[in-house]
């Protein structure tokens, strides 16, 4: 069975929003990160993850249209850049799906390879949800939410966890090449220190040519 995990960001469209296109956020409130997005699709992530960094007090909902670097600013500037989302795992022979919780961030997503050199838990949340990893020999579980005695679970062959992390940071480098284009034909005079940030958002290393 091939399960399917993916790097994705807590996201949303708020209505009034006029820096640059972005799109409709689906029914789960993350967006999959990838080498596949639309513009639009580029454009809600790096709403999102300015949105996240603002400072405390500034209004992330509708800035003015001329105001790009003043919206990005915390984001640029920030080295402990946080990004709302983590990883979600989905078991496509049940359905269930294992994903982020409030205490989740994507810039932490390489935290699980400790479950890939040992036994061990993260936990990513707490009430009302409260997802856990937990590695027990070669059995890796993933439960929903840890606080419930009957939450649903995921249970998988530790061995595959190595070449699921190695697809999640494939699939960031392809969408961080993608937000360097966008960056640079929708924020010029920004875009280097975007692509660097989102870089450091990811823990990935930037495309070539853009440091």
């Amino acid at each position: 069975m091939v399960y399917v995990m993916q790097a994705v960001l807590e996201v949303s469209a708020p209505e009034g929003f006029d820096l640059w296109p972005v799109a409709e956020a689906d029914a789960s409130g993350f967006l999959a990160l990838g080498g596949r997005l639309s513009p639009a699709e580029v454009g809600t992530a790096v709403r999102a993850l300015a949105a996240c960094n603002r400072p405390d007090g500034e209004d992330d909902d509708r800035p003015p249209r001329a105001a790009a670097g003043a919206f990005l600013r915390g984001l640029l500037s920030s080295d402990g850049v946080f990004a709302a989302g983590g990883l979600r795992v989905v078991d496509p022979g049940t359905g269930v799906a294992f994903a982020p919780g409030c205490c989740d961030g994507l810039e932490d997503w390489r935290d699980w390879y400790r479950l890939v050199d040992g036994d061990g838990t993260l936990g990513f949340g707490h009430a009302p949800v409260s997802p856990a990893a937990e590695r027990h020999g070669g059995t890796l579980r993933l439960t929903v939410d840890a606080e419930r005695d009957d939450s649903p679970v995921i249970e998988l062959p530790a061995r595959e966890l190595r070449g699921m992390l190695a697809g999640v940071e494939r699939d960031l480098t392809a969408f961080l090449d993608l937000a360097a284009a966008w960056a640079a034909a929708r924020v010029p005079g920004h875009d280097r220190a975007l692509v660097a940030a989102l870089a450091r958002a990811l823990d990935v290393p930037p495309p070539a040519g853009t440091t």
